[in-house]
């Protein structure tokens, strides 16, 4: 199997994850593809947004996720 033929594999495998929360905000999604291993770039390809809003919402997600744990 070819290098490129597995990273689509792995990119399927990852969308698949997510599927099930379709209909959601952006910002969920973005959440839910950073949590299956995605990269900021791909996310934002498959989106059709900037890496910049990707690596914001994934900066947002990380400090409530801490600030959660603080408390």
């Amino acid at each position: 199997m070819e290098k490129d033929e597995l990273q689509a594999l792995r990119e399927i495998a990852m969308l698949l994850a997510i599927l099930v929360r379709r209909n959601t905000l952006q910002s969920t999604v973005i959440q839910e593809m950073g949590n299956v291993g995605m990269p900021p770039k791909r996310i934002a390809e498959l989106l059709g947004t900037s890496a910049n809003t990707v690596n914001v919402a994934l900066h947002h997600a990380r400090k409530a996720k801490k600030k959660k744990h603080e408390k």
